[in-house]
């Protein structure tokens, strides 16, 4: 019989190894993408950069909780400094600046990515619904959860008016659908090759 104070068994250890390793390994996934030089644009104070794809990624591949951890290391371990965010960027001052909405909406993105995907995305039978709905799952959690904080954010730090900073992020979209296809075609077959990547408790 098995109490409360037994230590976890083999089975346990190893699936909490697996998931540190891999929440671990999605963080510097996220955190290397910050090395590709970011694009600065004109209209409004936010570059492009290909973090969000990671973020995707992480949820996409991970799961909600997973996924979502990956990204609040990245989100924590660059506010306490390390120059992790794209151009080199980190500290507290980030999260003051025009881009800092942005970064938090990292977390809940990559928690709503992988909701979708683990629970509804990656059931669909026929093949190409799954790419599809997947990439949807990248669309609501990686663009519209994230501009969900980071338009706001960027109106109330800047001064400039809502309707702009939201006019201004549309620069993002293509990019951002682009990142959503990139998401499903890698998800999709990488869950086709390793089924038990995705658990819905994680």
């Amino acid at each position: 019989m098995t109490t409360v104070n037994d230590p976890p068994n083999s089975t346990e250890r190893v699936s909490s190894t697996r998931n540190t390793v891999l929440i671990a390994t999605f963080a510097a996934l996220i955190a290397a993408m910050g090395l590709v030089p970011p694009i600065s644009i004109g209209i409004i104070p936010v570059p492009i950069t290909l973090q969000t794809l990671g973020v995707m990624l992480a949820g996409a591949l991970l799961g909600p909780v997973r996924g979502m951890l990956s990204a609040l290391i990245v989100v924590v371990l660059s506010l306490c400094g390390l120059p992790i965010l794209a151009g080199g960027r980190g500290g507290l001052g980030v999260l003051v600046g025009p881009t800092g909405g942005y970064l938090v909406g990292w977390i809940p993105g990559a928690l709503v990515v992988g909701l979708i995907v683990t629970h509804w995305a990656i059931r669909r039978r026929n093949t190409l619904a799954r790419y599809l709905a997947v990439a949807l799952a990248a669309i609501v959690g990686g663009i519209l959860v994230i501009y969900a904080v980071g338009v706001p954010w960027t109106s109330v730090v800047t001064g400039l008016p809502l309707t702009t900073s939201a006019l201004g992020s549309l620069v993002f979209i293509p990019g951002d659908l682009i990142k959503a296809v990139v998401t499903a075609l890698v998800a999709v077959t990488v869950h086709r090759s390793y089924r038990g990547l995705l658990d819905p408790r994680s």
